[in-house]
């Protein structure tokens, strides 16, 4: 009984680990693309992630200029702690290479640990040679046509923070964006459900709420099972994250961070 209970700990912790890397890290919209990135050179997010009581494990993102090619690095890194790292270990780390002038992909690394399971993959992103398409090479599947302005997880993390998030978004928006993740094209989209205060690590703190749309079936109940909310101030914070699972509840909270190029409500309060 203690090892039936153990294994299903352990699927579970896997399941929402897996979730929260695709869609927190791949919430990203449709705006005014191909128009540059702004400088988040510095900054450091760290977050902790929660399934049900149990601090399962961490996440960090960080973004820097390359000395040598004057492209932006964007890096993160998850991984679990504690009593998750135990029955099931998990080490992912997902790295782009930035057009700093397009804010387009140049290259994306996906380095999966988990478990006994490793993946690794690059992919290269010519935004050019084609008028009305994106050439992709992967290393695992080879080259693909895709759509015009298209984003891995990290580039269109940014490009959410710079353009997609004002106040011109009305309550109900609804903003969408094309994504190549794992190989294939997503298209992903997310509703914007208004304003509210959110108690965080920092105290409470004015904030953009949004719903992603998740899809029904093994993970979840319904489509409107995730919110997001990001700071109402310049920096555009993802303060916190919540899931209802079908297997418990996931909540990624933002615990520390610095570099950030303007003030934030956070940073009054830390």
């Amino acid at each position: 009984m203690h090892i039936k209970r153990k294994e299903v700990l352990r699927k579970h912790i896997y399941i929402f680990v897996l979730i929260f890397l695709h869609y927190f890290v791949a919430i990203k919209f449709v705006c005014a693309q191909g128009e540059g990135i702004p400088d988040y050179i510095g900054e450091k997010l760290e977050y902790s992630i929660f399934y049900s009581f149990i601090r399962a494990g961490t996440a960090t993102m960080s973004f820097q200029e390359d000395s040598l090619s004057e492209n932006y690095y964007i890096k993160m890194d998850s991984r679990t702690v504690g009593v998750a790292n135990t029955l099931y270990r998990i080490r992912d780390i997902y790295e782009c290479t930035m057009d700093p002038l397009t804010g387009y992909p140049i290259k994306a690394i996906r380095n999966i640990r988990e478990g006994r399971y490793r993946a690794y993959n690059e992919v290269e992103y010519d935004h050019h040679i084609r008028e009305d398409s994106t050439l992709v090479n992967s290393q695992k599947s080879g080259v693909a046509v895709v759509p015009k302005e298209i984003y891995d997880i990290l580039s269109a993390f940014y490009l959410l923070r710079k353009k997609c998030i004002s106040g011109s978004l009305q309550q109900g928006d609804t903003i969408f964006i094309k994504t190549y993740f794992t190989d294939e094209v997503f298209d992903l989209n997310i509703r914007y459900m208004g304003k509210e205060k959110v108690k965080t690590e920092f105290g409470k703190i004015m904030c953009y709420k949004f719903n992603p749309v998740t899809e029904v079936g093994r993970a979840f109940k319904t489509e409107d099972d995730m919110t997001i909310w990001f700071t109402d101030d310049s920096n555009f914070l993802p303060v916190e994250v919540r899931l209802e699972l079908r297997v418990g509840s996931v909540r990624v909270e933002l615990v520390d961070f610095s570099g950030l190029k303007h003030e934030s409500q956070l940073s009054l309060k830390k």
